[in-house]
This record gives structure tokens, sequence and C-alpha cells, in this order.
């Protein structure tokens, strides 16, 4: 009998990835779809559910020809974390699932008031999924009524995958529907949406078994076991053994955010701190999140023409090295182009340059973003430490890892040392492989196993007094920026 194999699945905003891995966690292929994001009006970031399970049976489909397919014996499933999934009855679909980054429901998470932050693990957030449907209570109606379940997005994959609606703790802690600390349904936010708790799904921990397959066109066994997964950053958290209390990360993707492991509930919702379950039982997280990350580096890239990210990052680093202090005056950027979070709750913000001059060029804008978002890292930082989480030596993940030049200025800016990982970009697929894998009875020694370091970075003491300087003259736009929101 051949090694069993697990799946794992990870549902992205902008890619679906999936791996194959085995025992002794070696990534044996890998597969990946692209997906877009719907913006119909200023502020909306959508997508349809069923483009995800399309893109999950297209992923598998490229896995299909690897001769380990056929020794899958599990599945463990990540995702993107607070869209709002809504089914009917039938399971149909009912409307657009609304994303992380939507912010229809600013008026919305204001009236929910923190009177519940403290049991919830953050305070009410546009983009977190209970104020959400509020808006549909009030704005969509009809809709509102037909809801027989709300299920996060991947979530959604499992119904697919198996017809079972069932949910895990750390995407459900996601939703503001939780007592984080209790880990079960939370009535009182419930009620304050205007929901039931036969409208909330089945709770599992990430590890366990959730349900086994039954779509039939993936070529798969019918004894595979579905694990009950969890959302991106806890998930990714597992595949790069952040598992202890005392471990951090960074993650730079679309998004950014900085994670403290923790072994209680531990949140400051004063300063937008979120306390969340982990994947793992008697695990939590505290993390401060920005809602733009590398996503800003890609902007600017597209502003200034470049014909991709590398290229302005090699002239980033030709006319301002990582080894020279920064000039005082080179311009300041504001990350903040959908809104903030951490610690500033505020999806309205808008981000912008300053101290722009005719002298500017496309490397100093390049530059001015990484900063910036390295900036809004250490706010972030700041407020994690404010929860009592300590936060030392941080991995680095997501694409924009894969900058040396941005990795060594985080180090600089937070004063810690950064190290990156090989093969970080699957840290997500690896960690739901993983939860699969505990779902069977297996691979418990894989759990606490991290990813081979592939570079360290330690914070150049000679920057340090100018990047210090930059930070509270970054701090002193904030009011100004406050007041141009939209």
């Amino acid at each position: 009998m051949n090694s069993p194999v697990s799946l794992g699945i990870d549902l992205g905003t902008s890619e679906l990835k999936a791996i194959l891995m085995d025992l002794d966690g070696n990534v044996l292929a890998h597969a990946g779809v692209r997906l877009s994001v719907s913006r119909r009006h200023s502020g909306w970031s959508e997508q349809a559910p069923q483009d995800w399970w399309q893109a999950c049976v297209q992923a598998l489909g490229q896995l299909r020809s690897h001769p380990a397919y056929t020794d899958v014996a599990c599945i463990g499933l990540s995702g993107q974390m607070h869209g709002a999934v809504l089914l009917g009855a039938d399971d149909r679909v009912l409307y657009p699932a609304i994303l992380w980054d939507d912010s229809r429901a600013v008026a919305e998470a204001e009236r929910l008031g923190a009177d519940f932050a403290d049991v919830t693990g953050s305070l009410p957030m546009a983009g977190l999924t209970a104020p959400k449907l509020l808006w549909l209570q009030e704005h969509e109606p009809e809709v509102f009524k037909a809801i027989d379940c709300v299920l996060s997005p991947k979530d959604y994959l499992r119904l697919c995958l198996t017809g079972e609606r069932i949910s895990e703790m750390s995407d459900a802690a996601g939703t503001l529907w939780l007592d984080v600390a209790r880990r079960e349904w939370f009535m009182p936010m419930l009620r304050a949406t205007g929901l039931a708790p036969w409208q909330m799904p089945r709770l599992v921990e990430g590890g366990a078994p959730s349900a086994q397959l039954t779509a039939t066109q993936l070529g798969l066994s019918p004894a595979v076991v579905i694990a009950g997964g969890g959302g991106d950053n806890p998930v990714a958290a597992v595949g790069i053994g952040a598992v202890h209390a005392g471990d951090g990360f960074i993650t730079l993707g679309t998004s950014a955010a900085i994670v403290a492991i923790t072994d209680h509930a531990a949140g400051n919702p004063a300063s937008a701190v979120h306390s969340f379950c982990h994947a793992l039982p008697d695990r939590w997280y505290t993390m401060g999140a920005m809602l733009a990350g590398a996503s800003c580096l890609r902007w600017v890239t597209r502003l200034t023409g470049m014909a991709d990210e590398q290229t302005l990052l090699a002239q980033v680093q030709a006319q301002l090295p990582i080894e020279q202090v920064v000039p005082l005056h080179t311009p300041l950027f504001l990350p903040y182009l959908a809104g903030e979070r951490t610690p500033h709750n505020d999806p309205l913000l808008r981000g912008g340059f300053m101290g722009l001059g005719h002298d500017c060029t496309p490397a100093m804008l390049g530059y001015a973003v990484m900063e910036g978002v390295g900036f809004g890292l250490l706010d972030a930082l700041h407020a994690v430490q404010s929860a009592g989480a300590q936060v030392g030596a941080c991995a680095l993940v997501g694409g924009g890892a894969r900058s040396a030049y941005w990795a060594q200025l985080l180090a600089n800016i937070l004063q810690r040392e950064i190290y990156t990982l090989h093969g970080s970009e699957l840290s997500a697929c690896i960690g739901a492989a993983k939860l699969g894998f505990m779902a069977v009875g297996e691979g418990a020694d894989l759990l606490a196993a991290g990813m081979p370091i592939k570079a360290r970075y330690l914070p150049d003491a000679t920057q340090r007094a100018v990047l210090d300087e930059r930070y509270r003259r970054f701090q002193g736009l904030l009011e100004a920026a406050k007041g141009l929101r939209a």
C-alpha cells in the first residue's frame, strides 16, 4: 500500500492554489488558477462562489496526472477570511460573496458598537462578516429573508466537496459571531445581526475530520476525509510551524499582517487588534492587520508604467541602495489604498504621497511605498504589543517576501530580525495539507516542523535615526489624511 498523500487547497482572493504533500512534508506537485474580483460600486468587493469551485476543479485537474493523486487520503482547506457566502435552503448561492476588503457596511459596523468586542475578539469593522449581514438586511431585504446559512469562503468549497455545511474555529472567529475564548457561537451578536443559530454551520477544530468526500468528478476515493481547515493566516502559521505561544510572523501579500501566537485570547479592540482562534485547539493569535500590503507595490508599478515589480525594484536598489541611509527629503507614502484596520479602524481612510518634487523618480516612489507599508506594520506591531503579545524575530511570508530589499527594510523599520523561508508562497497550502493529515491521525511530527530558512535580515543600526524621524513625520500625516476621508 502506498503512503498516504494530503491535498492542501488554499482559496486566495487572486488565486486558488492546491498541492499534493507526502508524510515527509515534501510538496510533490502544485497547481494554481487565477481569480478575479468584481467591484460593481466604489468600495465594493465581490466574487462568485461558483467561480471558486470551478477554479478548484481546474486546479485538481492539473494535479490529476501526477501519480500521487490516486494516493490522496485527506484534504485540508485554507481560505480568505471574513467573506459572506449566502445560501438558500437548497444550498443555492443567493448573492455574490462579499469579501474581506469590501467597505459598504461602515455605518452598520458603527451601529453594532463595541459592547461585545472583548467576547468576539475584535471591534466591528466593515470588512468583517457580521456588519455585512446588517447591510443586507437593510439594502437587500428579500435576499436576507431567504438566507438559510452563512458560510465563509473556503467552507463553500467544503460544501461542494461533501454536501455539508461545516466551518471551524479560526474562520468562525473572523465573523464576529464567535465567542473566541469559549470557541462557540455567541448568541447576542447573532441576534444583533438578525440571525439565529440554525443559520450557522456546525463547528469543528481545524485538524479534526469534518466530512467525507461526495463530489464524484474529481477522480478521488469517497473515503477521502476533509479536515476542518482554517483561515489563510492561521493555516499559513501551521504551514511555517508557528504553532506555539510566542511564535510570530508577518504576512505581506495583497493585505499585510503581523501575527503573534498566544495560549489564550488576547486582543486590544480599542486599537483594532484582533484576537482570533488559531487553527489548532487551545491556541489563539493576536493580529494587527493592514488592508493593503504588497498590493501597494503592484499599484505603484502600474502607476509608474514599469513592466513589472522586479523592474521597479531594480531601479529602487540602483538609486536608493538598501545599504545607504535614505535621504530625509525622500517622499513619504500613506499605504491606505483600501482604508485601514490596525490601529485606525477606518475603511474610508485613503493613502497618498507627501513631499513630492520635480526631482522625484519612479524609484523614489517605489521606495516610499515599501517604506510606508513598513511604517504601517510598525503601527500594527505597537498595537499588538499593547495587547500583551510578545513579538520577537519574525518570519516573512507572502509575495512581498520575494524581495530581499523589502525584507531588509522591514528589519530596519521594525528593529527585529526578519527571516524568509524556502517555499513560503505555499505556506497556506502546506498548512492545509498538514491539517488534512491530522484529520486522519497522521503527520503529528509535521505539525511543529518549520520551513528551511532562506535568508536572515538583521536591523542596520546606521539607518535607525533617519527612519525614526521619517516614521515620526509619517505619523504626523494621519490627521491630514483623515480630513480627506471619502
